[in-house]
């Protein structure tokens, strides 16, 4: 896959590629895949993790304040960084190294009104078509940072998301990222 990362969440494009710049996602595992919905990997905990080890809480040491913002909707193929719950983490403050890439399904236009108000603002027309034409997770908008979206290899986030799964969500079969590379 290739991807683009948003410059308007500086906090979570330089951590992502200061991450990967020193090789912490190489070798990481998918570790929870739900199918039309997202696939979440960085987890450091889960290099060489036995099968059937209980994955997702591990990270760097640290969290990234939210960068939350509205012009971005969690449409297929975006980057989000995961986090805490809200009653753990009200500040929303996303995991240092933790992600997912949204798969979702197509909804239809009238059907987004529901999310607008955990939100917190309406829709544009060209974010509507968007779930309508291209899918994503319209309820999950306003609650996490997006910061990045595939721009190529969409195929192999579907592959990822129709692999079997067991406990937790986990791949039954292990989904390797061997290696992240910025491209200057």
């Amino acid at each position: 896959m290739v991807v683009e990362l948003y410059d308007e969440t500086p906090k979570h494009r330089d951590n992502f590629i200061k991450l990967a710049k020193k090789g912490f996602y190489d070798s990481t595992l998918f570790h929870r895949v739900i199918k039309d919905f997202m696939i979440q990997a960085g987890d450091p905990n889960s290099k060489g993790a036995t099968a059937g080890k209980r994955l997702g809480n591990g990270g760097p040491g640290y969290t990234l304040s939210s960068e939350i913002d509205n012009q971005f909707i969690h449409k297929k193929g975006v980057l989000a960084a995961a986090r805490q719950p809200d009653n753990t983490n009200p500040n929303r403050r996303s995991s240092g190294s933790q992600f997912y890439i949204v798969q979702g399904r197509r909804y239809p236009k009238q059907y987004l009104s529901r999310f607008e108000e955990a939100r917190g603002e309406p829709y544009t027309e060209s974010q509507k078509e968007t779930y309508q034409k291209i899918g994503g997770t319209p309820h999950l908008d306003g609650q996490y940072t997006i910061f990045g979206e595939v721009l190529s290899g969409l195929e192999v986030l579907d592959q990822i998301a129709a692999m079997p799964t067991g406990t937790a969500d986990r791949p039954q079969q292990n989904v390797y990222i061997v290696e992240i590379k910025p491209i200057d």
